[in-house]
């Protein structure tokens, strides 16, 4: 059984534990309202699995004995429309520059929950037994021994299968303006919680493989210097943060209200975070590539960034391209 939080009892704890160099594994939904965080010793394996970075709860793993079945069942095109009109409205007003703009696509799959976690690769996945699996590319924040807080804000995709893929992704004008709001968002995040703040590298492309082919993307890094102490601040570093700039836009108190009004629905832990401290460094996650649970069947939950550059049915097949299972035509495994 897994207990969700009050935030204040959330940060305290990460806040203690991060002082006396205690491993935790903590994840947050995007509206901050229900967080976990469990010391690393007492996290349940029968409902709870994760993998952030190599740092897992498991071992071994067995064959799966049959193909994967993956299907999507796309929202109707109008459904998106009135949302992706409602955000164009407030960018043309000026009170947004960018919006992540995301909806559930329902699936039919012979995998389950736990199936599509261990069948997939990826740097951040986590399983929560009923509620979701979430095989995540995206680093959050990343904090080194020396207090180096480094954030790589992850904009722009492209499948890598197009002519001449990767020239088309960097010189794309909206990918182009969509990543330099995004680095600049945070950027000014990372200056409320470090000093020095700098942008180390900048739209570099990563192929990340998926059951439906290659996938080009652009990210930067952004890096910065914590104050002395910064343990004991873990959870006030974290939720300062919070929502991440890459999963909601810029300016983004506005522009999380334009999202919970053009969405009509709340996120959950879809765009939250989850992450490990392992006593000396802290890795996260984004939690994007999202599989969850509902009285209706299984969803997949993905979506894309809005600029006033962009066009509906661009940013619709874009939502839809990215709901896959990211593991390549090799032998899948299931955990044990």
């Amino acid at each position: 059984m897994i207990t969700t939080l009050e935030p204040k009892e959330a940060i305290r704890r990460m806040n203690s534990w991060g002082r006396q160099g205690e491993p935790f594994l903590f994840i947050v939904d995007f509206e901050m309202e229900r967080p976990v965080a469990l010391k690393l010793s007492e996290v349940p394996e029968s409902c709870l699995l994760y993998d952030i970075n190599g740092i897992r709860n498991f071992t071994g793993g067995q064959p799966l004995g049959r193909a994967a079945f993956f299907e999507k069942h796309p929202m109707p095109r109008e459904e998106y429309r009135q949302a992706f009109q409602l955000v164009m409205d407030h960018l043309r007003a000026g009170n947004s520059y960018l919006v992540n703009l995301a909806f559930p696509t329902p699936i039919s799959t012979n995998l389950s929950l736990k199936e599509a976690f261990f069948t997939s690769r990826a740097r951040y996945r986590l399983w929560w037994e009923g509620r979701f699996a979430c095989f995540s590319p995206e680093p959050f924040i990343t904090i080194d021994e020396e207090g180096q807080l480094s954030s790589f804000p992850m904009k722009g995709t492209i499948d890598a299968a197009m002519p001449d893929a990767r020239n088309q992704l960097i010189n794309n004008a909206k990918e182009k303006a969509e990543h330099a709001t995004i680095v600049d968002l945070i950027r000014n995040d990372l200056s409320m919680v470090a000093e020095n703040v700098r942008v180390k590298r900048y739209r570099y492309v990563e192929e990340v493989e998926t059951h439906q082919g290659g996938l080009l993307q652009s990210s930067s890094e952004i890096t910065g210097q914590l104050g002395r102490g910064y343990r004991s601040r873990l959870g006030d570093i974290l939720f300062q943060l919070l929502p991440a700039g890459s999963i909601s836009g810029a300016p983004k108190r506005k522009t999380v209200e334009i999202i919970q009004a053009a969405e009509g629905q709340r996120r959950g832990y879809y765009t939250g975070i989850c992450g490990i401290f392992d006593g000396r460094r802290l890795d996260s996650g984004v939690m994007i590539r999202f599989i969850e649970q509902t009285p209706q069947g299984m969803v997949f939950k993905s979506g894309g960034g809005i600029t006033a550059n962009s066009r509906e049915e661009e940013e619709y097949q874009e939502m839809l391209r990215k709901a896959y299972l990211p593991f390549a035509n090799t032998p899948e495994l299931i955990g044990r």
